[in-house]
């Protein structure tokens, strides 16, 4: 299938690993000329794409990797608000009542306001290349239970962001689309750091034993967990000419863990 893609330009945030680095490997694949922001440069990202590093939890660091991906790319078609979550490390396991106000801002900047910012910056030559934008988001924005204090506020919020721009951009020749994962093989969940490890040591379980019992405990109908390059061949169709009249669409790969229709 040929999506349409090739010869465009992306800006991608979160690149570099996980999802983000996924979508950065599709859209190179397809002939698409990439830009990867990212707080911190990896081999693997610069293996696949120019490498804006800059911090987008500020409203500084959102307004940098817009004009290095305009310095290098000349313009962007295309833009992907995927960073999010943020470090585990910084993350209390618990209740309202046990989360601070900080946790709540950190998660509140990272997931939302990033987008924000990185979307009001690239914004006026989107339009002028009559471009598309997919915000992910999580299956989280709408069970908020199993992740941390602030973190499924935060992305419904990310998700009613995109239902906006949507609204107000579609007819001006953007499109606007969410793509929300249930729980990936990531590094969140995957990594001796993320935020599985934690969980793991808090039940008193191995991480390898909490993995293989994640999609049974979230309810997953496929009985396993997505791989980020599910999910990034998602987000390109989203981006993609053959998605020509999709607008404002949350797209869901959970393996079947929502059960609302």
């Amino acid at each position: 299938m040929d999506l349409g893609l090739n010869g465009r330009t992306a800006l991608v945030t979160g690149a570099g690993r996980g999802i983000g680095l996924a979508v950065a490997r599709a859209l190179a694949a397809e002939g698409v000329k990439v830009v990867g922001a990212t707080r911190t440069a990896t081999p693997e990202l610069s293996a696949v794409a120019a490498v804006a590093t800059a911090d987008l939890s500020t409203r500084q660091g959102a307004e940098d990797a817009v004009r290095q991906a305009l310095d290098l790319l000349g313009g962007i078609d295309l833009l992907v608000n995927n960073v999010g979550a943020g470090d585990p490390s910084m993350f209390t396991l618990g209740s309202v009542l046990d989360v601070d106000d900080e946790q709540w801002q950190s998660l509140w900047e990272l997931n939302v306001m990033s987008a924000v910012r990185v979307t009001r910056a690239a914004l006026p030559g989107l339009l002028e290349r009559r471009g598309a934008i997919v915000n992910v988001s999580s299956i989280n924005s709408r069970i908020p239970s199993g992740s941390p204090v602030g973190y499924a506020e935060a992305k419904a919020a990310l998700t009613q962001f995109g239902k906006r721009l949507s609204e107000e951009l579609a007819p001006r020749g953007v499109r606007v689309n969410t793509v929300s994962p249930g729980p990936t093989s990531t590094d969140q969940w995957t990594a001796a750091d993320g935020y599985g490890s934690r969980i793991a040591e808090a039940s008193g379980v191995s991480l390898d034993d909490l993995l293989a019992g994640l999609p049974t405990m979230a309810g997953t109908a496929s009985g396993r967990l997505s791989t980020p390059e599910e999910i990034a061949d998602l987000v390109l169709f989203a981006l993609s000419d053959r998605a020509g009249n999709l607008h404002g669409a949350d797209l869901v790969m959970d393996g079947g863990t929502l059960k609302a229709a």
